[in-house]
């Protein structure tokens, strides 16, 4: 398949990251970032998302406002991305674009996935994400693939997407939403319980 040629001004730079969930285990898989932009793909206007991997945006530093050209392919699987776009080629930064806000949203320049791993993610409310963090360099929506039955990886698995907040604990847009439930065996559910995301942002300051 030829690469689509694509123009636009970024809306948010998140981390692009998957999530597989066992009945009440998980881990990560960080795939590198995740751009939003409105602009043209093949000379269409558009608002899509491509994701970019972390060599890409050490070098470009891309932020909220940057306008940046480049060629890409529709994902293979869309199960398994939080992206429209990936395998990005050509990538250029048109213009450098105003700085975006620096508080909440935080519309900063992405720090290294290694940063996002080290502090942590707590659940976040769809609807927040949607209305208030979606442009935030803290803000990520993953995808997120469901091992029903961990004793049979090959059996039934399911797909869906999950909001979640790296930002600091204080922030006034901060709304957790409702507990995640996971399907598990014989029709069993797990409910993710809040000491998960204690546990798992329990090392940072209010304000970090």
């Amino acid at each position: 398949m030829d690469k689509l040629h694509f123009e636009g001004k970024i809306s948010s730079v998140q981390p692009r990251i998957r999530v597989t969930r066992s009945f009440d285990q998980f881990s990560h898989t960080y795939l590198g970032y995740a751009v939003r932009l409105e602009g043209e793909l093949e000379n269409r206007p558009s608002t899509f998302s491509v994701g970019i991997g972390k060599a890409a945006q050490a070098k470009h530093q891309l932020k909220v406002n940057d306008v940046i050209s480049g060629s890409c392919l529709p994902v293979a699987d869309p199960s398994l991305e939080p992206v429209e776009f990936y395998k990005v080629s050509k990538l250029q930064v048109v213009s450098v674009g105003e700085a975006g806000s620096h508080s909440e949203p935080w519309e900063l320049i992405a720090p290294e996935l290694e940063i996002y791993r080290e502090r942590g993610h707590r659940r976040l409310a769809a609807r927040t994400y949607d209305t208030k963090c979606s442009s935030c360099c803290w803000g990520v929506r993953m995808a997120v693939e469901i091992i029903i039955d961990q004793w049979d990886p090959r059996g039934r698995v399911d797909y869906r997407d999950e909001t979640f907040c790296y930002g600091p604990l204080s922030c006034k847009h901060y709304k957790a939403g409702a507990k995640r439930r996971v399907e598990g065996r014989k029709g069993m559910v797990y409910v993710e319980e809040d000491w998960v995301d204690e546990e798992m942002t329990g090392h940072r300051e209010p304000d970090e």
